[in-house]
């Protein structure tokens, strides 16, 4: 969640914070569903904090935030709960953007975050600060019994590193989508006439300090925190509530009746839904076999049409064959009935010949 008074590059910075991770060293290993849960709560769902100057309008933002642990709690508090599969709308962190007044707190700031601190765990941002600055504001933060949320130093792990944040807070931060050459690489940046500030550098701003610290770092231990500290609050609230709500057989029973008769239709609904989505799946499966079929039968009644061609063609030349041979085969008959009557001739004469010579 984005908590502000005025637009400090907010939006930039939460965007950034995403796009440039792909290159971050053990990035990869986070698991996808808690990546893409934070770019949409952050992308998506821009909580905002509406201040003027007469009054702090936060209750929003709060009704927002009980509302994903009534959600929650409502699950818990099913029969049948599956909290493995649920998934978790609380909100875990919330990053509030101080007005970069210079020397102190606001007071609007002030009233805001103290609503706030039981709800969430806050993580102060500022867009332009010194450390007399940010030393001033952790003071009054702790004179005035603002909550915020401290890094975790009861791990070795990473005792040394969230320590060493928990003296930076709150983070300043800069925040560009613009690309400027800095030496030999194109880098993000917001450019001054004085200056160039990267938002990656970080003796610029302190920009990757929090992305290390929420992404990387912390996540597990916010998760944590919200359940343990926020959310169990919050439960005891609504529980007690609940104790001394005075119980009605009849209302319970018209509200179990009414969940009953929705969870019926939701389900009708959803085997309606079901039933339509398979009836069009089998009639895909069958149109796609009905097209199958008919492509196998033209290409069967082509193959047909090509064969009855060619038997035809064959039998054409053999015709042709036949009536040629029967051709030749007259030809040669005549050819030797003339040679036989030829060499009779010839043997009649040779033998009147003889005759006549004896005479």
């Amino acid at each position: 969640m984005v908590a502000r008074q005025l637009s400090y590059g907010m939006k930039t910075t939460c965007t950034i914070r995403f796009l440039t991770m792909s290159g971050h060293v053990g990035f990869e290993n986070l698991p996808d569903q808690l990546v893409n849960r934070s770019i949409q709560q952050e992308s998506s769902h821009f909580a905002h904090i509406h201040m003027n100057s007469k009054k702090v309008i936060c209750q929003p933002i709060v009704d927002y935030i009980d509302a994903q642990f009534e959600a929650y709690l409502q699950e818990e508090l099913k029969i049948k709960r599956s909290l493995f599969n649920y998934y978790d709308s609380r909100i875990h962190v919330c990053l509030y953007f101080l007005s970069p007044t210079g020397h102190s707190l606001k007071t609007l700031d002030l009233l805001t975050m103290k609503n706030l601190d039981s709800k969430v765990n806050i993580i102060p941002v500022i867009a332009k600060a010194d450390t007399k600055f940010k030393i001033k504001l952790m003071s009054e933060f702790v004179s005035n019994g603002v909550q915020i949320y401290q890094f975790p130093t009861d791990d070795d792990t990473v005792a040394r590193i969230n320590c060493a944040m928990n003296g930076q807070l709150p983070f300043a931060v800069v925040g560009s989508m613009d690309e400027v050459k800095v030496g030999n690489k194109m880098v993000k940046a917001r450019q001054y006439p004085w200056s160039v500030v990267q938002v990656e550098n970080e003796n610029h701003c302190d920009f990757v300090k929090l992305r290390e610290m929420l992404i990387c770092t912390n996540t597990e231990d916010l998760c944590e925190q919200t359940h343990t500290r926020h959310y169990e609050l919050y439960r005891c609230c609504k529980l007690e509530e609940m104790e001394n709500k005075p119980v009605s057989l009849q209302e319970t029973y018209e509200a179990k009746k009414h969940e009953f008769h929705g969870e019926r239709q939701r389900k009708e609904e959803e085997m309606k839904q079901m039933f339509v989505q398979r009836m069009k799946e089998k009639e895909a499966i069958l149109k796609e076999a009905e097209r199958e079929l008919q492509a196998k039968f033209e290409h069967l009644k082509r193959v047909h049409q090509e064969e009855r061609i060619k038997l035809e063609e064959k039998k054409r030349l053999l015709d042709e064959e036949i009536i040629a041979f029967s051709k030749q085969k007259a030809t040669c008959e005549i050819f030797q009935n003339q040679s036989f009557l030829a060499t009779g001739s010839n043997l009649r004469k040779d033998k009147d010949h003889k005759n006549s010579n004896y005479t």
